[in-house]
């Protein structure tokens, strides 16, 4: 079992800055693959980023190509998405999510996940 806890959401003006940080607690974080999602108003959750657990190339949604990153540090159990160059439309409810199984960008296989942060972006 994991708990996961994400914080760091908050407002900033477009073109401004945030990092959300996931912080986990049970058994192996090191060995989870973690993710990131997003929920907007009125949409469904998107996948936003993931990396698996020995590290390698990670993995990012079109729309935030170069203006996201996702990190992680096991020996601290936490995992981290640094956004830049933040746009109004990236304004979501921002999830982290873990998996034993290998990087993925469908949010059926995450087995758990945070309560989510907000992230809003003003124009």
């Amino acid at each position: 079992q994991v708990q996961l806890v994400e914080s760091g959401g908050g407002l900033v003006q477009a073109g401004g800055s945030l990092r959300l940080s996931c912080a986990a607690s049970g058994r192996s974080f090191s060995t989870y693959t973690i993710g990131w999602f997003r929920q907007a108003p009125g949409k469904e959750r998107e996948f936003v980023a993931a990396r698996n657990w020995w590290g390698g190339s990670p993995l990012y949604a079109d729309s935030v190509k170069g203006r996201f990153t996702i990190s992680r540090d096991n020996a601290i159990n936490t995992a981290y998405l640094q956004m830049s160059s933040l746009v109004p439309e990236d304004t979501a409810v921002y999830y982290c999510a873990a998996t034993t199984r290998h990087m993925t960008t469908n949010q059926i296989e995450y087995e758990y996940w945070g309560q989510g942060t907000q992230v809003t972006v003003s124009s």
